[in-house]
């Protein structure tokens, strides 16, 4: 598959396309982790992955940015939480 064909994977041609696939999205995981249990594990997730530290002495530079990527899943599910509670 050339370049080309993949960048037109899923391309829309209209910008309200992206911003109604994304606030669909932002609904999802709202639906998704917005009750009680879904609050829970927001907790239990923030708990044990945003709460301890990137990086540790000794370690390889691949851990820090290993962490990083776990740490960037949580903040995005949070950012969407966010969003679609103001949508």
């Amino acid at each position: 598959m050339s370049w080309e064909e993949l960048e037109a994977i899923g391309q829309p041609d209209d910008v309200r396309e992206v911003t109604q696939r994304r606030e669909d999205r932002d609904r999802l995981v709202l639906r998704v982790l917005g009750s009680e249990d879904g609050q829970e594990l927001m907790r239990w997730l923030r708990d044990t992955i945003l709460e301890h530290p990137v990086a540790v002495p000794g370690a390889s530079s691949d851990y820090a940015f290993y962490r990083e990527g776990q740490n960037s899943v949580v903040r995005d599910l949070e950012a969407r939480i966010r969003r679609a509670r103001n949508l």
